[in-house]
């Protein structure tokens, strides 16, 4: 697509200031001012007044707002590697373009995977609140003793870039085991790790257990009350994939009657609201989304942003197209 002036952008919240210099350099952008996530109206005008619109992980773009009347959009360029927030079937059928980010959130995910893993083994959450609110009342030998985790076996659920990267990691840093589940075993794995055919075996021999597979249909709730009786009563669960993987309700329950000691929860089911229960519990560590909170992750991101933008309107190929 190319046009004889420069395209109108809208962006739904605020970007690292490197990334909004190089966009408002090229187009002619507004942006989300407040910060504070907009309106399903806000976005259907958007629809019809912009060339362009970027939203986040955190807006919703369904088929009413794909599918009105007189729609000028024709890309969406999302700010993160995740799509499920946006009807790509509808954004097809609208004839409307779709971008994310991946690849550059790798390092940054694996990052704080393995965080949420020693928070959750050393319990690190605990003890910070308890300094914080001057409970604490000095050193003594049986005082919040944790786990360690050299030599205990991660268990990854999917073997994608993040997954991998933490493995990497955890190998590196703590000498974890590793082994995986997914769809097949992967044809170029330089950690030689183990492959298991069955979710239910990953779960049961597994010391901690990280979720990497994507969100949608397929694994709505995959992990739920059922499947986490089958793994061991001292093993931690981290989640920073996406939340609907997980069922919270489920899990508050696992994590209060001890089927299993602790989870670390980088994304939830109803961001920004998380399950009450969760929030009720020393044994969850609960962060607010920081995965690919990095100024170098974040600024990578909208970098990519601005090149799927210069790519489209100069009717060049896609880099990062998902409809």
């Amino acid at each position: 697509m190319t046009l004889n002036r420069l395209p109108r952008l809208f962006v739904s919240r605020r970007w690292p200031e490197a990334v909004e210099t190089e966009l408002t350099s090229r187009y002619q952008v507004t942006f989300n001012d407040s910060d504070i996530p907009i309106s399903r109206q806000q976005f259907a005008d958007a629809m019809t007044q912009y060339d362009a619109i970027c939203p986040t992980v955190s807006d919703r773009i369904d088929a009413s707002i794909l599918q009105i009347p007189d729609a000028r959009v024709r890309i969406i360029a999302n700010y993160g590697a995740g799509f499920e927030h946006i009807d790509i079937g509808a954004a097809k059928s609208a004839g409307i373009a779709v971008t994310n980010t991946p690849d550059v959130l790798t390092g940054a995910t694996a990052e704080l995977a393995l965080l949420l893993m020693q928070m959750a083994s050393r319990r690190a959450g605990e003890g910070e609140r308890e300094l914080r609110t001057l409970a604490w009342t000095g050193w003594r030998p049986t005082h919040l003793l944790g786990t360690s985790l050299g030599g205990k076996r991660l268990g990854l659920i999917g073997y994608g870039r993040i997954a991998r990267a933490t493995a990497v990691l955890a190998r590196a840093a703590l000498g974890m085991d590793i082994a995986y589940f997914s769809r097949r075993p992967a044809q170029d794995d330089a950690l030689n790790a183990i492959y298991l055919d069955r979710l239910e075996t990953l779960l049961s021999t597994s010391d901690v257990v990280s979720i990497h597979c994507p969100g949608g249909p397929e694994t709505h709730h995959l992990i739920d009350a059922g499947r986490l009786a089958l793994m061991k009563s001292s093993a931690i669960l981290i989640n920073t994939a996406r939340g609907s993987v997980v069922d919270e309700g489920a899990l508050a329950c696992a994590l209060k009657a001890g089927t299993i000691a602790a989870a670390g929860l980088d994304v939830y089911a109803h961001e920004p609201h998380v399950h009450p229960e969760l929030m009720r519990l020393d044994n969850a560590v609960l962060l607010p989304h920081l995965g690919s909170a990095t100024i170098e992750t974040r600024t990578a991101m909208g970098m990519k942003v601005v090149a799927n933008l210069d790519r489209f309107f100069s009717g060049q190929p896609l880099l990062d197209r998902v409809a």
